[in-house]
Parts: C-alpha cells; structure tokens; sequence
C-alpha cells in the first residue's frame, strides 16, 4: 500500500474525497493547534503556515481521485528577527509534511554555514552532501543562510555548497524540504545574488517582532513550564524588564527573555542559598521576586 493510500482509503467513497475524513486521518488540526499553543501571537505566519496546509491536503485530495499535477514547490524561506520563532515552526512545518506524506520522516536537520562550508579545497563537497543525506527524507533548516555566500572573498567555499544544494533540492524535491532562514534585508540580497536560488523558493514567510505584551505572555508561559511564578511586584518588574531590553542592542526576542529567566533562577538560588539555616516550602522555591528581576544590569544601564 503506498503512503497515499494509507491515508486516504478511508476518506475516498464514490470517486469523491472526504476533505474532513482525510484531515482527520492526517491529524493536521492537531499539529496546528500545537504550533497555536507553543507560539504566542504571529498571526500572520500561523494564518500562512494554514494556507500551505490546506494546499497540501487538497493537492493529496487532488491525487486520490487521479487528477495528477505537478508536485507543488515546498522549499521555503523564514525571514526575522533572532527568537520570533522560526526554528519551532520549522519542526511544525516538518511534521506536516509528514503527516500529509510529503516527506518519508518527521526530522528537521538544523545547520549553520560551518556545517555546510569547508576551509580548504575538497573539504566542502563531503561536509554539504553528509548534511543532506542526514536530512533526506525530511527537511533541511539553514540558519542564517546568508552567509553561505561571501563574494567579498575569493577563495570562499560557499559557492560550491550553494551549486551542491541547488542541485539537491531541484532533483530531490521529493523527498527533501529545505528551509533557509534568516534577516529579512540579509536574505534579500542573498537571493538578489543568487537567482537560481531564489527561484526554487515557493513560500516566503516573515517573522515579526513580538510586542512588549506578547513577551510578557512568553515568559508567563515559560516560567509554567519550568514551574516558577512571580508575585504582583515581580510581574510589574517583569514588564519594566521587557521594556526595557527592548530598547537596547543585541536584543532576541523571545530569546532574550529565556535568558533574562535564567538569570532570574540564578539570583532567586543565590537568595535562597543564603538562607540555609532554614526549611524551604514549595511557595518559597517556586517564587520569583521583584528583586530577583531589578537586580538585572538592564535597570542600571
């Protein structure tokens, strides 16, 4: 039985498909109302993210009944700021696919420009091709792609791992998704340099910034998950934080808050630590104060 079968004989009857049969045999819904939980705002991409889903489901549909077509494009380009997300909608996106049996396996191979690109002649070739026959059968997410391309230097290998992949995701399209992600301007020149590439490129989906509120709800959400809460002057600290740090450089977003948590835990350990005469109750461990938060270099600088 082929992987179209076995998702769709329970939803084909008559020579007509069952839309709402066949989306729930795949359990896209459920993947979808995943990525809405772990992602706080982005509207814009879960709406596009939606979109592809419901083409990819059609297009099986499509299939089921014989009305052959030619494989939409699926490589895919994430352009944002660090932290808005795109990794974790990379992994979404790969279990779609699966779901949808657009690609052999629910497996995202993330890489950088070093895992791709050697330092000498002869060295580049072996590193992209072991890259992409890890990543074969799923999909293949570059972070900042970018800087594949480095034309200021003339004996920069990054040419000869972009001709590798160009070649790869034209001749594999069926059975590899590659990802390229990074800074909007960045990315834009890429592709300006690089046409070939830009044109295997189907989906372009931006990554906005998330608001101060959005942040706020980011870190309520990451504080549940490890098990900590703030208290009402902590939470009002919190806020004045995010205010903050998003006005200074280097700043990442929802990345830049998971590290601000950490270094809260740490100052709330170092607090307790020092109080080792006495026991501990569940309140005490649990709970992040305002002066754990304000002791951050952000009030002072």
């Amino acid at each position: 039985m082929t992987a179209l079968a076995a998702i769709t004989n329970g939803a084909i009857t008559d020579n007509r498909v069952d839309l709402r049969a066949l989306h729930a045999e795949t359990n896209i819904g459920e993947t979808l109302e995943q990525l809405d939980r772990e992602l706080v705002g982005l509207a814009p991409v879960k709406r596009r993210i939606q979109e592809i889903a419901a083409l990819l489901l059609v297009e099986r549909a499509r299939r089921a009944l014989g009305l052959e077509a030619e494989p939409p494009s699926l490589h895919m380009c994430f352009t944002g700021n660090p932290g808005t997300g795109k990794t974790t909608v990379a992994r979404r996106m790969a279990e779609i696919l699966h779901r949808l049996g657009y690609v052999r396996r629910n497996h995202v191979v993330s890489v950088t420009r070093d895992d791709l690109v050697g330092q000498y002649i002869g060295h580049t070739a072996p590193k992209t091709k072991d890259v992409l026959k890890r990543a074969m059968g799923g999909v293949l997410f570059i972070d900042e792609a970018y800087y594949l391309y480095r034309p200021e230097n003339e004996r920069d290998y990054g040419q000869e791992a972009i001709e590798i992949l160009l070649q790869v995701m034209e001749d594999n399209r069926d059975d590899l998704v590659v990802i390229l992600a990074g800074y909007r301007d960045r990315m834009e020149t890429f592709f300006r340099s690089n046409p070939g590439m830009a044109s295997r490129i189907a989906h372009h989906i931006d990554f906005p910034d998330y608001t101060g509120e959005e942040l706020f709800r980011i870190a309520e959400l990451m504080l549940a998950t490890m098990h900590y809460a703030v208290d009402a002057d902590a939470r009002v600290a919190l806020k004045d934080y995010i205010e903050r740090r998003m006005r200074q450089p280097r700043f990442s977003n929802a990345r830049s808050i998971r590290n601000a948590l950490d270094r809260a835990r740490l100052r709330q350990a170092n607090r307790l630590f020092a109080e080792l005469d006495r026991a501990l109750d569940r309140e005490a461990l649990e709970t992040i104060t305002a002066a754990d938060i304000r002791a951050s270099r952000v009030f002072t600088s």
